[in-house]
């Protein structure tokens, strides 16, 4: 049976426009563009660079999130 282990994300920085430098617990680093799930529902409000720029990342959830409650789940990112 094989294993499968859940990844968190520990740091992240943006490098342009919606495209972010993310870095996960096994050292993996990782360049994702993140326009994709933007523009519907909680990540509609995204679109705004300023409010984009307010991601961090969040020690509990093991992602990155935004003030408006939006987060994309880290095996999502990962992948």
């Amino acid at each position: 049976m094989k294993t499968i282990v859940a990844r968190e994300v520990i740091e992240a920085r943006i490098i342009r426009d919606y495209t972010v430098e993310l870095i996960f617990d096994d050292l993996k680093r990782k360049v994702v563009d993140l326009r994709k799930y933007l523009g519907r529902g909680v990540f509609k409000a995204l679109l705004d660079p300023k409010k984009f720029r307010r991601m961090k990342v969040d020690a509990e959830l093991g992602t990155i999130c935004w003030p408006n409650g939006a987060d994309i789940a880290p095996d999502t990112l990962y992948s």
